[in-house]
């Protein structure tokens, strides 16, 4: 038996083929063809799908000699990264990046594909970060025809170009950020970070400063973040290493309000970089902040902590109670699971300490980090516990304390403080998961390309993130990119075709595809 063609010409005139069933036979000497049945025709079979589901039916059936004798002739010549490639591109595309990026090509006198190299590069930054020469080699190991044409100057250049031009990339992407997500833009948050180099650095900006990485023997550069309270970055600074807070925080705020249409920028600061000079500063000209205050060093924290009033409760685990004390508005914020951690914490201290006095020794615990402030040291390297300490202590179980000059109500004022989180994050990844550091670059203009470049990968993974959480899904970012990873592209030739196949999608990796719209890439699709 055997598959045959027969063509027909309708009474319209148009011709159709159909697919037979068909079988040869002898009669009289001669060989002869006999129709079994019709399979329909050929147009609509391939349409829907139902000649490769005939034939999947029949080679279940089929002896392993055919299997064999077809899979001779079948042959992969190579398999690349697929799906983190459609991924990333839709997702930039998404957020007007090919938009805003390709207008300010046309009006440039570059003749390289930049947007295809900041793609490139964004991409890795998301998912392999490393430095531009390794980043060019693994470009070879990942399937878009749209890369092959990319050297490694293009992605030196590319970071030219992203320099010069990133404060219109930054406002074109903050427009479609908050028409994509409906971002609340009354209120953004600001922070500042530092990274050192191992060398000299680039000339005018690497200096030596106050170091976020303990490294103050090292030069660094001051990078500062604004980010929404929804967790998207709006714009990002670099500073020379030795800028101080507030000199950062005056040149953002006045920038921003020239940029962008906020109503309000509010600076939100953690207690390890809060003064009381850098405060005065603030007020001074009249800028809103929400920071945090060391409970155990602040001079006032003592007296805010003693003042009577309810705390009200505003969120889960979240209670606050609002104070004035010298005429600065604190927030005093309380956390009942957490005072019950602190409290358990407390109480294994204590036991070890007593243990140790005890038997006469402490064991080195007053060198271990949480142990000596029970401690009492007396004469001779004598020491008892320092139970006027620990009383002390329980005050602050599950505490922290909040100053501001902004207007919001306090559950507000504690909320916002929350969302600092979200760029202490951010930061992270910038420093860490993106790789700020090393920074293999020594020029000014380069180490700032290298810096806007990781900002983008830090805004197509947070809006990635959120678009995950629209969809239902709780993975993290990196969880999920990981997934895609595994998404390959097979290139295979069979009887002279050739043909992109690719391979099984994970679950997570569904759920990526589905988050930001799209479908997967077909399973085989010709490249002839």
């Amino acid at each position: 038996m055997f598959i045959r063609k027969r063509t027909v010409r309708s009474s319209s005139g148009r011709e159709h083929t159909y697919l037979e069933l068909a079988r040869t036979y002898r009669k009289d000497g001669k060989v002869c063809q006999e129709r079994l049945c019709s399979l329909g025709r050929l147009d609509e079979l391939r349409e829907s799908g139902n000649i490769d589901r005939m034939i999947a039916s029949l080679v279940k059936v089929a002896r392993h000699g055919w299997i064999r004798k077809e899979t001779v002739q079948l042959e992969a010549t190579w398999s690349k990264q697929y799906g983190v490639v459609v991924l990333v591109r839709r997702l930039w595309r998404d957020l007007g990046l090919a938009e805003v990026i390709g207008e300010l090509y046309r009006s440039s006198p570059m003749e390289i594909p930049v947007e295809e190299g900041l793609l490139a590069m964004v991409t890795n930054r998301l998912v392999a970060p490393r430095s531009k020469l390794s980043t060019y080699r693994w470009l070879q190991g990942m399937y878009a025809p749209e890369w092959e044409r990319l050297d490694l100057s293009h992605l030196y250049r590319a970071l030219d170009f992203l320099d010069e031009h990133i404060r219109t990339v930054e406002e074109a992407l903050f427009m479609r950020s908050r028409d994509l997500f409906s971002l609340e833009v009354d209120l953004v948050l600001f922070d500042t970070t530092s990274t050192y180099f191992e060398g000299r650095g680039p000339e005018g900006l690497a200096r030596l400063g106050y170091s976020r990485d303990k490294r103050p023997d090292l030069v660094q550069v001051v990078i500062g973040v604004l980010m929404t309270r929804e967790g998207i970055p709006v714009a990002h600074y670099v500073f020379p290493g030795n800028t101080a807070d507030i000199a950062a925080f005056r040149h953002a705020v006045k920038d921003v309000k020239e940029r962008f249409p906020l109503r309000q920028v509010i600076i939100v600061a953690d207690r390890g970089v809060v003064s009381e000079s850098l405060l005065e500063a603030l007020e001074a000209e009249g800028r809103e902040y929400i920071v945090g205050i060391p409970l155990r060093k602040w001079k006032a924290a003592d007296e805010v902590l003693k003042r009577a009033g309810r705390y009200h409760k505003v969120a889960e685990n979240l209670e606050v109670k609002e104070v004035e004390q010298d005429g600065k508005r604190y927030v005093l914020c309380y956390n009942p699971e957490q005072a019950e951690r602190d409290r358990k914490e407390r109480a294994s201290f204590v036991a070890q300490i007593e243990a140790e006095l005890a038997r006469g020794g402490l064991g080195g615990l007053a060198r271990k980090k949480g142990y000596g402030r029970y401690l009492k040291v007396l004469d001779e390297g004598r020491a008892e516990m320092n139970w006027g300490r620990v009383r002390r202590e329980e005050r602050y179980d599950g505490k922290y304390l909040l100053r501001t000059s902004a207007t919001l109500p306090p559950a507000e004022i504690a909320q916002t403080y929350k969302g600092l989180w979200r760029v202490e994050q951010g930061f992270r990844e910038l420093k860490s998961g993106l790789e700020v550091r090393p920074c293999y670059h020594w020029t000014p203009p380069r180490v700032r390309g290298h810096i806007a470049l990781c900002f983008l990968a830090l805004v197509m993974g947070a809006a990635l993130e959120r678009l995950l959480r629209t969809h239902g899904c709780e993975a993290s970012v990196r969880k999920v990119l990981e997934a895609v990873e595994q998404v390959k592209a097979v290139r295979v030739e069979l009887n002279g075709e050739v043909l992109l196949a690719r391979t099984e999608l994970p679950p997570l990796a569904q759920k990526a595809f589905a988050a930001v719209g799209m479908r997967p890439p077909p399973k085989v699709q010709s490249l002839n």
